[in-house]
């Protein structure tokens, strides 16, 4: 069991990093067959081997996902964990379909094996670290955004109510507008036709712009400081 838990668990190993390679292959191949699926003039003989296909891939998922969790330290923290998950998502909607199931919605969960491939970047891995180290200040950003979108919902439905109540008939329809505008989208649908509605949706605009770039900012200084962090680790 030691011997096939380094081969599963550890990807600084020759068996390790040959097991890491084939798990990532075959994820690109899912990803690929997934995509192909869509395409409009398969033929029959097509479909029949993307079909078999799926079943071959999903059976050596599951393979994986029982050699993880056998050779798991911690067999429930595992199974609860983000790629214990990820990993639980990539099969049970084929599982799901063989019970009648046939539904649509359980054939395109699939497309959540491409998480897979997180497990085996630094780089995202480096970014999840950033993400919880900064995890207080983007909890408090998300309240902050949360507010500022409900005033703009509040300020514009008092504005254009009157104007244009097919559009903005409460602050709840509002809110499509609120959101559009605050992310910079502008799509256009909804937009303010008085004076006043067009001086506070200039003020939002601007408020827009920082609740675009808080964010961004709030994790590159994450990301760096991990950065530091880690090399300061792999100095002598």
């Amino acid at each position: 069991m030691k011997r096939l838990a380094d081969i599963v668990q550890r990807s600084d190993t020759p068996a390790g990093r040959v097991f890491d390679f084939c798990v990532l292959g075959l994820i690109l191949y899912s990803i690929a067959t997934f995509s192909i699926e869509t395409l409009p003039a398969l033929s029959d003989g097509a479909k029949a081997v993307l079909n078999i296909s799926e079943v071959a891939v999903t059976l050596l998922f599951t393979l994986e996902y029982v050699l993880r969790l056998a050779t798991a330290p911690g067999k429930l923290r595992y199974v609860f964990s983000f790629y214990g998950i990820v990993d639980l998502l990539a099969i049970v909607p084929f599982y799901l379909s063989l019970g009648s199931l046939d539904l649509r919605v359980v054939r395109v969960v699939r497309v959540f094996r491409i998480l897979k491939v997180l497990r085996y970047s630094q780089a995202m891995a480096r970014f999840g670290r950033a993400l919880t180290m900064a995890k207080e200040e983007i909890l408090l950003y998300l309240l902050a955004s949360g507010i500022l979108l409900y005033l703009s919902a509040v300020g514009i439905y008092y504005f254009e109510h009157d104007a244009q109540p097919e559009h903005f008939q409460s602050i709840l329809h509002s809110l499509w507008w609120a959101v559009t505008t605050l992310t910079t989208v502008g799509y256009g649908d909804f937009y303010p036709i008085t004076p006043g509605g067009k001086l506070f949706t200039f003020l939002v605009l601007v408020c827009g712009l920082g609740v675009v770039a808080v964010p961004s900012g709030l994790v590159a200084a994450a990301l760096s400081k991990v950065r530091q962090e880690e090399d300061a680790t792999e100095s002598p």
